[in-house]
């Protein structure tokens, strides 16, 4: 196992398609939700320990290759009420996939892709990816985990024109909310079967998606 794949896998440049999307950061702005530094950390815990765990027991469970990829594409469907957040998980699948499948070749990866020609949603790819990498399923929970809060904390920047210091250091201020986060979906993984995994839900982001899904200018797909 080398550890240097993680950086890579969680690295913002890594060609997954997620630099277009603010994790519902837009749609928070515009309603008033999210103002400053203050809040948006406030957005990023609230989103991490609800939308970010799942994504994060995901593909943690995906990375233990002793789960069925497609019945935790399934749970994950099941997880995720909102249609437009489907949809933007499952476009971003693709995309990972594609870049997975290209940095660490991988049967599993090859399957996924056949089986679900339109896309798989996005935690189950990070995880299989990881997995190809080498990477344990910590080393996913964590990648899953940090892209639930770096997502939005990015945007935030272009958003309201944030000191890019102020939102690193949001991020730092996480880091044992992520850690806390990790470590209980590589748990859920490993002791729970597909239909335990956590469904934390956050009601706000799924009706807050759906309102950006409608608006006919923005800066960011979702």
């Amino acid at each position: 196992m080398t550890r240097a794949a993680l950086l890579v896998l969680a690295d913002g440049r890594f060609p997954a398609g997620g630099h277009a999307h603010s994790g519902g950061a837009e749609e928070a702005v515009e309603a008033g939700r999210i103002t400053d530094a203050a809040t948006l950390g406030a957005f990023c815990h609230s989103r991490l320990h609800t939308a970010g765990l799942v994504a994060a027991s995901l593909a943690a469970a995906a990375a233990t290759g002793r789960h069925d990829p497609l019945g935790l594409d399934d749970a994950a469907d099941a997880r995720t009420p909102s249609p437009a957040l489907r949809h933007t998980a499952r476009r971003l699948g693709r995309q990972m996939m594609r870049a997975a499948r290209a940095t660490w070749p991988s049967p599993e990866l090859d399957a996924l892709a056949a089986a679900r020609p339109r896309g798989a949603h996005q935690p189950i790819v990070l995880g299989l990816a990881a997995r190809a990498a080498g990477l344990t399923p910590l080393d996913a929970a964590h990648a899953s985990a940090y892209e639930a809060v770096s997502g939005p904390a990015t945007a935030v920047v272009r958003l309201l024109s944030l000191d890019p210091f102020d939102a690193t250091r949001v991020l730092a201020r996480l880091a044992p909310d992520l850690d806390d986060v990790a470590a209980r979906a590589v748990a859920a993984a490993a002791t729970a079967d597909t239909d335990e995994l956590p469904a934390a839900s956050a009601p706000l982001l799924d009706l807050g998606a759906e309102a950006h899904a409608a608006w006919q200018v923005r800066l960011f797909a979702s």
